[in-house]
């Protein structure tokens, strides 16, 4: 069986699970366990911090109108991930390695920085999280700076799973996500979300009386949602699988079984960011700082002057939501809350330390060991996010996530772009290149999405209100579209 380069054979010393397999036409349990755990890995990054918070947002400003949007999204991200996990399996190369040999080498330094920056900013949205909630669990007593430095933690607890093999590390994660369902499940059962504004939200495409606000917070979600170095992962961790490469039907039963381990495992983090959307919504929409200062202050909350007693709109973030839900259901609420933040941001800081990893192999060719390779990207993340953690309070944190989102936005189409056109190649697939209906159909696809993402770039830049970033701007536009029109 053919299992690629020397990194994924170190990543799967426990591969043998996977025989012998049972010889079954149609469908079997025992094939779908055996292939299930890339897909959770990779839904990992539909439940991170970001999503998190702009499932929050969403809630507080446009209340359930804007769910459909969310299972839009969702779905988008299903069809993208498959495109990514079919090249893996065929080729037996993740994407970067594609990428290394079509790509001259000016254009691939370059697209392997711009996935980098991507991997780098998700990183610091995810320490960003965890020490938010490391901040919250202890009352406040373990400041910003101090939950960053914890966080450091992660990388020893990574690197002592992964001695173990993927499989080890495929349990944590599951444990994680279910972390997650509990905690964020028990706040859905506490606010009880009404059922009839949340089947309406979710199948009915529409946002009666939505302003601009709610058009940003829109595409947001659909920024959040669809990762680019998630695309990079997803096409590494399928090789974990052995599949006989020369049989063609060996490649479409594990097409088959990962793209049905893909659809249970974002059906979870789907239902899980539907937890957050709808408490927010139900418990906070259209909600005045003067309302949430008032309860804050009746429950005796440390935190009441986070809301300034005026009419203005509740604006919430992952810090401010815990404190709200602290504030209106108990002191449980929010450590319950805090607890499943955590849990976000320690998944997905991991896999992202697995995308970097891939990502360096695959572009440069690089043999590093994984304590360098964890080493330098999070200190590279945690460098910025220390200094900011210093000099700015825990509720002052909403602009940097901001630009992260913008950053990462700005990213896609270098993800989105080689995974569609390595996929319609019948030189890279042979048999299993897209149709015509997935080349047309994807590439209207990502026309949309980075056309969504560049009017939430624009938008945040128009926001700033300073000719010298507008001037700035528009030169690493002309760069940026110059370089995208190119990968085209």
């Amino acid at each position: 069986p053919v299992l690629g380069e020397r990194s994924a054979a170190e990543l799967t010393s426990d591969i043998s699970i996977l025989s012998p397999l049972p010889q079954h036409s149609c469908f079997s349990f025992r094939k779908l366990w055996a292939f299930t755990g890339p897909g959770f890995l990779m839904s990992i990054a539909y439940l991170d911090p970001g999503n998190i918070e702009s499932d929050l947002q969403s809630g507080a400003v446009a209340g359930f109108k804007l769910l459909w949007v969310l299972m839009l999204a969702t779905i988008i991200g299903l069809l993208l991930q498959r495109l990514a996990a079919r090249l893996g399996v065929v080729t037996g190369l993740h994407l970067a390695e594609v990428c290394n040999r079509q790509y001259q080498k000016v254009p691939r330094i370059i697209l392997w920085l711009m996935v980098e920056l991507a991997i780098i900013g998700s990183d610091m949205q995810e320490v960003i999280g965890s020490a938010i909630a490391i901040n919250l669990l202890s009352v406040g007593k373990i400041p910003l700076w101090g939950g960053v430095l914890i966080t450091i933690a992660d990388t020893f607890m990574f690197l002592f799973l992964d001695k173990y093999g993927l499989r080890k590390l495929e349990a944590l994660f599951g444990f994680l996500i279910t972390i997650m369902a509990l905690t964020f499940g028990y706040e859905y059962i506490t606010v009880k979300p009404s059922q009839e504004k949340l089947l309406k939200g979710l199948f009915i495409p529409y946002c009666q009386n939505c302003g601009t606000t709610q058009l940003e917070q829109a595409v947001g979600i659909v920024g959040a949602v669809i990762m680019p170095h998630n695309m990079y992962l997803h096409s590494a961790l399928v090789k974990s699988r052995q599949v006989n490469r020369a049989n063609k039907r060996e490649i479409r039963e594990a097409n088959k079984y990962f793209f049905i381990e893909s659809c249970i495992a974002l059906f979870v983090s789907f239902i899980i960011n539907i937890f957050v959307v709808t408490v927010f919504a139900e418990a906070f929409f259209e909600k005045t700082n003067a309302d949430v200062n008032d309860v804050c202050v009746n429950a005796s909350s440390p935190h009441s002057s986070l809301f300034p007693n005026n009419n203005e709109t509740l604006e919430v973030d992952i810090y401010k939501g815990g404190v709200v839900l602290g504030c209106y259901f108990g002191p449980a609420a929010l450590y319950i809350w805090a607890i499943g933040i955590l849990a976000a941001g320690q998944s997905s800081t991991m896999t992202g330390t697995y995308s970097g990893q891939f990502v360096m192999e695959g572009f440069l060719n690089l043999r590093w060991s994984r304590f360098a390779r964890v080493l330098l990207t999070r200190s590279i993340a945690i460098t910025p996010t220390l200094f900011v953690s210093i000099f700015q309070d825990v509720e002052h944190l909403t602009g940097m996530n901001d630009f992260l989102n913008v950053l990462m936005s700005l990213q896609l189409p270098f993800a989105l772009i080689p995974i569609l056109t390595f996929t319609s190649l019948p030189s890279v697939m042979n048999d299993f290149a897209n149709g015509v209906f997935w080349k047309v159909g994807g590439g209207l696809l990502i026309l949309l999405i980075c056309s969504i993402n560049m009017y939430f770039v624009v938008t945040y830049v128009m926001s700033l209100n300073h000719l010298a970033l507008y001037i700035g701007a528009a030169i690493l536009s002309v760069i940026y579209l110059s370089f995208v029109a190119y990968l085209v």
